[in-house]
């Protein structure tokens, strides 16, 4: 988890004070220290991390000849029970993008932010039918679509997975109509090649998986 570090005013002296600092790539670099506040009982592990970043001038350009910049850093820390390298263990923190953009996406496409009811059983059955909604959206993804990418340090998911509300607007909420010509169940929708053949993609993939 990531340290509000201002209010604790021995880290960021650690980090004016720090003259040598372990490179991870070109721009991010660290340092570690085991360390707790005195009304804390035991110490943990703070790896502190800062990103060198440019910083562009804001004022007016002489001519449009070139453009001054400046190289700043900005500080970070990060509390962590791992046992894997500092290193390793900021890549992880850097890559906490895709668990937020989970939690964003079940508030916004589920609705997970809405208390619906002022009772806790309705409030229980609500959660336990829009998360398996969430869920099944990813399964069927993994099962029609290949890993996009390998295992890396950021923990990063394997799949690239559409939002819900791209597959609601591309794939359901569509005009069409169900006929049975010949009494056979047909559904009839507007031309789109791209649609049509996921609509194809995923219903090959599933009945040769079942």
């Amino acid at each position: 988890m990531s340290v509000p570090f201002q209010r604790f005013a021995e880290l960021k002296q650690l980090i004016e004070n720090r003259k040598r600092w372990r490179r991870i790539n070109g721009q991010c670099s660290f340092f570690e220290h085991w360390w707790a506040p005195k009304s804390w009982g035991w110490r943990y592990r703070f790896v502190l991390v800062r990103n060198r970043s440019v910083q562009r001038s804001k004022g007016p350009v002489q001519l449009d000849l070139f453009q001054p910049t400046d190289t700043c850093h900005g500080y970070q820390i990060v509390i962590s029970n791992k046992s894997l390298s500092a290193g390793k263990i900021a890549r992880f923190y850097h890559g906490r993008g895709a668990r937020e953009g989970l939690f964003a996406e079940l508030k916004s496409q589920i609705q997970m932010d809405y208390v619906p009811t002022r009772r806790g059983a309705g409030n229980r059955v609500y959660v336990l039918s829009a998360i398996p909604a969430h869920n099944l959206n990813r399964e069927l993804q993994m099962i029609v679509h290949q890993p996009a990418r390998k295992t890396n340090q950021k923990r990063s998911p394997l799949w690239s997975f559409e939002r819900l509300d791209t597959l609601d607007h591309t794939m359901i909420q569509r005009a069409g109509r169900l006929t049975r010509p010949s009494d056979k169940l047909k559904l009839t929708m507007s031309a789109n090649q791209a649609t049509q053949d996921e609509l194809l993609h995923i219903l090959t993939t599933l009945e040769q998986a079942a």
